[in-house]
């Protein structure tokens, strides 16, 4: 996506037939599910919103169809979190990467949710990889000598939107990452540029945290993959700590 030169495009297409990738591994049916559920919730909360809006501005005879359909919604989604925690306790690897996502700043139960469910390629895929496929890497816009200003762009919007209420969250708590935060915003980063950054910064330190326990499985060292991808250490050791702490 971020190439502008058509000739590039082609090489790079014939790169691919000649190296032959591996296929993408399968989902395991247990993330199927969980999808399932996410986004069966991501529905009823939507339409409990939308209810709640024509509630405001019902008249009296809309009003106990209204009430009563959101007091349905209510008990329906508190099913199916209830469904979708129980399969989270009794699949091994869901419960143990939601205890380690849930250790960073700003994810609560419905980010880590929805990276499982969404993002399976989470510790197994490079820094750049897993923003890319986010939709949190900016992508360059030049033709010629034009050089336009880079934007994200693409990539799975429901992952998005949870990082960046997670980074939103992660902004306020006491942690590395709202400092991270207000330095940015300090040197003239306009709000919803700070927030998309420490919402990628989120998601790399997720993918740190996994990609530890997926190699350490191999026999790797731990130490390379707790980097970002500008080198630096991405933080992934330092939040250990924060276990319990509140998120989205």
């Amino acid at each position: 996506m971020a190439k502008t030169d058509q000739i590039d495009a082609r090489m790079l297409a014939d790169m691919g037939k000649c190296l032959k990738p591996d296929a993408t591994t399968q989902r395991a049916p247990e993330r199927d599910q969980l999808a399932a559920l996410h986004k069966r919730r991501d529905e009823l909360v939507d339409t409990r919103k939308k209810e709640r809006q024509r509630l405001a501005q019902a008249l009296a005879e809309e009003h106990a169809s209204i009430a009563r359909h959101i007091s349905w919604l209510n008990e329906e989604i508190k099913f199916i979190e209830q469904k979708r925690d129980t399969l989270l306790k009794e699949t091994a690897e869901f419960t143990h990467d939601n205890k380690l996502l849930r250790s960073i700043p700003g994810v609560g139960p419905i980010t880590a949710t929805t990276l499982l469910a969404l993002m399976p390629e989470l510790g197994r895929a490079s820094p750049k990889a897993i923003a890319a496929l986010a939709g949190l890497a900016p992508f360059n816009v030049d033709s010629g000598q034009f050089r336009g200003h880079r934007a994200i762009k693409g990539g799975r919007k429901r992952v998005r939107n949870a990082l960046y209420m997670a980074a939103v969250t992660a902004a306020r708590s006491n942690s590395h990452f709202a400092s991270f935060a207000q330095a940015l915003i300090k040197r003239g980063k306009p709000f919803k540029a700070a927030m998309i950054a420490l919402a990628r910064k989120i998601l790399i330190t997720a993918n740190a945290l996994l990609r530890m326990v997926f190699h350490s499985m191999h026999k790797h060292s731990c130490r390379v993959f707790a980097r970002d991808d500008t080198g630096r250490g991405c933080g992934a050791f330092r939040v250990a700590g924060f276990e319990g702490r509140r998120g989205v």
